[in-house]
Formats: C-alpha cells, sequence, structure tokens
C-alpha cells in the first residue's frame, strides 16, 4: 500500500470541502479503493500507487477549475471527476480580467474599459476619471486581483479620502474602523466579487489586501503592490502629490475620480484635474476619461448623469453673470 499527503495549493480548503465536508466525501465516494483523509491545508491519501496517481490528477483539475472560476459545487466535482474538465469557451475567456466568484467573468465592457486595460500593460501609473456607474473602479480592483493572482505584486491596497458627503464622521456609530467602513464600502463590494470570502478574510488579515484611508498613506513606501487611490476628486493637490510619491519599487498606481462629484469645502480646492494636467504626456502615466457611453448601472443611471450634466451647463452662465455684476448687492 502506497501513502502520499497531498498538500493544497491555489484553494481554500474550507471551499474545496464544502460544508460539512460534503464536497470532500463525494469526491472520496468517485475512489472506494483509496483511503482519504483531509485535514487543514493536506489530503492524505493510501492505496495503490496508480489510483493514487488519478486521484491527484482528478484533483489538481478541481483546484485548476476553482482558480479559474473561484467556486465548486456538486456539480463540477461530477464534471471533473466522471467527464474530465469542463470544456472552457475560448471566446469568452481571451477578454477576461479576471474570473470572479460563482463563475462570474469580469472584462472590459466598453471602449473606455478596454483601453484602460490596454493602457495598463505599458503604463505603471494610470489616471481613470469619469461619472458614477461607468466601471472604472471596478476595472481598477479587477487588475488588481488579477496582477495579485499572478504574482506581479505581493498585495493590494486600496484607498479613499474620508470626505463627508452629507453626513458627519463625527456622527456615525463605532470606532475609527467602525466609522471608516461605509466610505470604503464600495471597494469592499468590489473585492467580494472576485475573490472567495474566506481567502479575502485571510488576505486581509494577513495584509495582502489592505483597505484604508488615504491620510494612513502617508510616510509609507508602498513597494511590490497595486494601489489603488478612489474618489480622488476629494483630495487637495497637496493628498494627491503625497499619494503619487508614496510609490516605490515594482509598484503599480491607479487613481480613479468623478470630477463632477466633488464633496470638498471648496469645489477648487480638488487637486485631482490639476495633477492631470502636471502630469500629461510622461512616459509611464496614463490617463482614460470615460463618459456616459461608459455607464453601465441600470438603464436610468445613465440619463440621470446626462440630466444633472445638462442642469450644470444650464447654470454656468448665470452664475457667471452674476459673479461678474458690478450692481450685485453683496
Amino acid at each position: 500500500m502506497t501513502e502520499k499527503v497531498i498538500l493544497l495549493e491555489g484553494v481554500d480548503p474550507v471551499e474545496l470541502y464544502g460544508a460539512g465536508n460534503s464536497n470532500i466525501e463525494k469526491i472520496s465516494a468517485k475512489f472506494p479503493k483509496l483511503k482519504i483523509i483531509a485535514r487543514g491545508s493536506s489530503v492524505k491519501v493510501m492505496g495503490e500507487a496508480s489510483e493514487i496517481g488519478r486521484f491527484e490528477q482528478k484533483l489538481t483539475d478541481l483546484i485548476d477549475y476553482y482558480g479559474r472560476y473561484g467556486h465548486l459545487s456538486g456539480e463540477v466535482i461530477d464534471q471533473v471527476y466522471d467527464g474530465g474538465m469542463p470544456k472552457r469557451d475560448e471566446t469568452a475567456d481571451k477578454d477576461a480580467i479576471v474570473f470572479g466568484n460563482n463563475g462570474v467573468i469580469v472584462r472590459a465592457r466598453t471602449v473606455n474599459q478596454q483601453k484602460l486595460v490596454q493602457l495598463y500593460e505599458h503604463n505603471d501609473q494610470l489616471f481613470a476619471v469619469g461619472p458614477a456607474g461607468s466601471g472604472k473602479t471596478y476595472t481598477a480592483i479587477a487588475l488588481a486581483v488579477r496582477a495579485l493572482k499572478n504574482k506581479e505584486v505581493k498585495r493590494i491596497i486600496l484607498t479613499r479620502p474620508a470626505v463627508e458627503a452629507g453626513e458627519k464622521l463625527g456622527f456615525l456609530p463605532g470606532d475609527m474602523k467602525e466609522k471608516l467602513d461605509p466610505y470604503l464600502q464600495p471597494l469592499y463590494d468590489a473585492l467580494d466579487d472576485m475573490i472567495p470570502a474566506a481567502k479575502l478574510n485571510k488576505y486581509m488579515e494577513e495584509g495582502t489586501v489592505q483597505i484604508a484611508p488615504l491620510a494612513f498613506m502617508r510616510g509609507r513606501t508602498l513597494d511590490n503592490a497595486f494601489v489603488i487611490l478612489d474618489e480622488a476628486q476629494n483630495t487637495t493637490l497637496s493628498q494627491i502629490k503625497m499619494f503619487l510619491t508614496r510609490m516605490g519599487r515594482s509598484a503599480r498606481f491607479i487613481v480613479t475620480g468623478d470630477l463632477t462629484q466633488i464633496d470638498l469645502a471648496r469645489k477648487a480646492d480638488s487637486g485631482l484635474s490639476t495633477v492631470m494636467k502636471l502630469l500629461q504626456g510622461i512616459d509611464g502615466i496614463g490617463m482614460v476619461e470615460f463618459d456616459n457611453r461608459d455607464i453601465i448601472r441600470h438603464r436610468l443611471v445613465k440619463y440621470i448623469v446626462e440630466a444633472f450634466d445638462n442642469q450644470s451647463k444650464a447654470s454656468e452662465p448665470e452664475l457667471f453673470a452674476q459673479d461678474n455684476n458690478p450692481e450685485r448687492s453683496n
């Protein structure tokens, strides 16, 4: 009798074993001649060498499926163990950025999202600005997850300025983390789509994935990291300079923002548009301007954004006339 211990790599043991060990029991039932003991991050197998080899190959196929699609089920196990790996749709795969949870394929769905992905291949620092719902942050996070999976970087760091948009930070309940989490929730939501929950929790505990307010970036040098600054329109010029100069060796930076949604007390204090003008044309820095055609949320979001844009443009001449009227009362 041969005995072999197989160490699990590329899969969360909880996901592989299934709820109540349902998956590992299903796998074991397909190899009645083997004794299979699954504990922690290793599987011990005892039996004939040829049967162990067949078991190991099927287990590798199963882990490969999980790595690509981020989920396992009884149906997938049946496909892998009874009929081989499910046939891949190469057409669907070729433009995928990352394979998310529950079989979701995250891909660039608009022209400017595709442009962001293309610019990423040749630039270490990117700026992506445009309206709400255009997918700029989601695409950036997908690129970050892909880079982590491909071992291009050792960690992902996501940050936002903690600027209130109506509700005061001090009025929110809880400690500092609980006060800040509402500002960072959109970043958690995107990660939840792309990384299995157990693995994401582990990454966050280890510091492989970090989500923090912009103020926590001061003084750091960010090496071997994929760093995303979201809602950058709410940074001052000195803040965005501080962030950009954190860039260390083998780092990739993406800055996203919407210049129509500045929540600073004085909109003129926003440093995003200024820094983009300053850095225009520098080799290694790419810039993408998203527009209403990129909006991929509910179809009404596009019309809502356009309505507000039109209202803003219509009011500008009136405001300009008032500001330049010497007879206007103070």
